[in-house]
């Protein structure tokens, strides 16, 4: 798709949803304002985005498509003009994944850089550790993550989490399907730190509510590199088999889960980050057929089959099986990366809104009250994953989330949740905290 076909066809997307209604939504006021100077976009002063990307580290994988789509997304606005007109600028700083360069970073990009906003940040205990350094800094932090950190109100008022659920909500919306379903006696395995931990809470408290068991808690350190022997402590009547993993360990985790049980596996429910970025027609990944992942995107084309995923999927340079156009063996993070596609989106909708100029705390007031009175993202090229609800009490996002089957070592869809499943009753009240 060449640049003239891809506005052309942004276009007509918006004309055709962007600014139409969701069932239920409280319609937001329209702002069209950059799409209206699309011709002083370049000649204006740049608004200039911190991203905190994990190009190193154990998030390396996520970090690179991360980049990719958020480069994506800025290209898109600035081709239909910016950001109440003003083109944006991508500052990237990498954090290697690690919590000690989290905060390094954030104070890198607002005192040396002088960005307007921070985002991007993925790994949790990564957000846990900068995001305190943002709230002393007194500049607007958006995480992309997934975490509970930022709804639990542990963190501060100047953090938001719009482009992406979390954990809580993923599993509050699918544990319903998970127990009457696959059945009733739970064993999970999830990483040893606050992400898995979320897991391990939610997810157990839906299973208790739906008059189910959880038969074991398996935690597994970030740094393991051999899994087998937790494999051997999963109860004999287990008869779901929860899993959740990330970093560069999964595939080893995977193999070796289908090499422990074999056909004799119980039946096996994973999220999607499990094998988020790797290929299901690896070798040793036979035994996932008949099995079954969350995703927040499905990977493959035809999932969730809109015109706005599509356009999002050309544009980022994402082929019909969830790999790179250019390099079919580099596989997505696909149920992940639109967070930073959908967060560039919500920065732009919340700068015109509140008439952001300049990095003062009286522009960063206005900004995070209007950010804290937004109900409904609408879904469309700027919200492709589908429509989404805003709790400004918490600043977090409530979307739709997918089960899909792998059939034909491929995962083909075949549940939707609905927005309400996810919800749950906010915790903390941001809006409370001084600005």
């Amino acid at each position: 798709m060449s640049r003239r076909e891809a506005i052309k066809a942004a276009a007509a997307l918006v004309g055709a949803g962007v600014a139409g209604r969701v069932a239920g939504a409280v319609p937001l006021a329209s702002t069209p304002r950059a799409a209206a100077q699309p011709a002083t976009a370049g000649a204006r002063k740049a608004l200039r985005v911190g991203f905190q990307v994990h190009r190193t580290g154990i998030g390396a994988v996520y970090g690179r498509w991360y980049e990719r789509t958020a480069t994506a997304a800025a290209n898109l606005i600035n081709e239909m003009g910016g950001i109440a007109g003003r083109p944006v600028q991508l500052v990237a700083e990498d954090d290697g994944t690690d919590p000690k360069r989290g905060v390094e970073v954030v104070e890198k990009l607002a005192v040396h850089h002088k960005v307007d906003f921070i985002f991007g940040t993925l790994f949790s205990h990564v957000v846990i550790a900068s995001a305190p350094r943002a709230g002393e800094l007194k500049i607007p932090y958006f995480a992309v993550s997934e975490g509970y950190h930022v709804p639990s109100g542990k963190l501060n008022r100047y953090c938001f989490q719009p482009g992406i659920t979390d954990v809580r909500s993923q599993v509050t919306a699918v544990a319903p399907w998970i127990v009457n379903t696959l059945g009733k006696k739970v064993t999970m395995i999830f990483p040893d730190y606050a992400f898995g931990y979320d897991h391990r809470d939610f997810l157990g408290r839906a299973v208790a509510r739906l008059r189910g068991t959880i038969r074991a808690l398996l935690p597994i350190p970030p740094a393991e590199t051999s899994f087998t022997k937790y494999f051997a402590r999963v109860p004999a009547d287990t008869e779901v088999l929860y899993h959740v993993m990330v970093g560069p360990g999964v595939l080893t985790f995977v193999k070796q889960l289908g090499e422990h049980f074999g056909a004799r596996k119980p039946n096996l429910f994973g999220f999607i980050d499990s094998l988020e970025g790797v290929d299901f027609a690896s070798p040793g990944l036979e035994f996932l057929d008949g099995t079954y992942f969350w995703e927040a995107f499905p990977r493959y084309a035809g999932g969730y089959p809109t015109p706005y995923e599509r356009f999002y999927r050309e544009r980022v340079g994402v082929n019909d099986a969830g790999a790179s156009v250019q390099d079919p063996g580099d596989v997505a993070t696909y149920s992940h990366m639109f967070g930073c596609w959908e967060t560039l989106f919500v920065i732009k909708q919340a700068v015109e809104q509140s008439g952001y100029r300049d990095p003062t705390p009286r522009d960063y007031r206005a900004l995070i009250e209007t950010l804290e009175s937004f109900q409904w993202f609408n879904e469309g090229i700027q919200h492709p994953q589908g429509p989404k609800k805003f709790v400004g009490q918490i600043h977090q996002s409530f979307g739709q989330q997918f089960i899909s089957k792998v059939e034909n070592r491929r995962l083909k869809v075949v549940h939707r949740t609905r927005i309400e499943d996810s919800l749950y009753q906010p915790e903390a009240d941001y809006t409370r905290q001084p600005l």
